[in-house]
């Protein structure tokens, strides 16, 4: 019977996001970074559905080619894997990270005075098999975001705030100023769906009960 997430057996997270660490965090559960490199280019006529199966899968072999590094040193083995990972989908296209403010401001721009979902794909592996996901889920939010002015958009890029997110905005920081609602997870749309994710746990038998 694989081993439940302990001080001995911590679950990896393989994500560099800091807002997946502090989601994830909130279990208070032992946790064991890693940071895998995959390349994450949409490609030509591709869904987001797919998009995601793709990248997540990658993400976990990744995730797992580092833990097998790690399980070379002598160390306890890792109760399990999670990777994810999130897309903004605006008309079926998806839109990845700005590469300035400019672009954030187009980005932003396109999104407001109408409703956008945002899909993370989240995959929990077990010891023993690291590298191949035991269950992955994709759980969809809509979020509608009220009319702005042109100089609010400027405002909202130029304060950094969404250069390194998806669609170029926060929920939980300044963005919520202009998010009118949201059907679905919140923290879904921060980068993990952490209702899910928990039965997640439970279900593969990681965990006992949560919270």
């Amino acid at each position: 019977m694989p081993p439940r997430i302990s001080s001995n057996n911590p679950l990896g997270l393989g994500s560099a996001s800091p807002r997946r660490q502090q989601l994830l965090g909130q279990f208070g559960l032992p946790l064991e970074v890693f940071r895998p490199s995959v390349l994450e280019e949409v490609q030509p006529g591709e869904s987001a559905d797919g998009y995601l199966e793709r990248i997540v899968t990658d993400k976990l072999r990744a995730a797992a080619a580092l833990a097998q590094e790690r399980a070379s040193s002598g160390l306890p083995p890792l109760a399990g894997m999670l990777v994810a990972d999130t897309v903004v989908v605006r008309d079926e296209c998806i839109l990845n990270k700005p590469d300035d403010v400019e672009h954030a401001a187009a980005l932003f721009g396109s999104l407001t005075g109408r409703s956008h979902r945002v899909m993370t794909r989240f995959a929990l592996a077990k010891a023993g098999e690291l590298s191949r996901a035991a269950l992955a889920e994709t759980v969809t939010t809509e979020v509608t975001f009220r009319a702005a002015t042109a100089n609010e958009i400027r405002r909202y890029a130029e304060s950094g705030e969404g250069l390194d997110k998806a669609g170029a905005y926060a929920v939980q920081g300044l963005g919520a100023c202009f998010v009118s609602s949201l059907r679905g997870s919140y923290s879904n749309v921060v980068g993990l769906p952490l209702c899910e994710v928990s039965l997640a746990l439970v279900a593969l038998g990681l965990v006992e009960a949560l919270p």
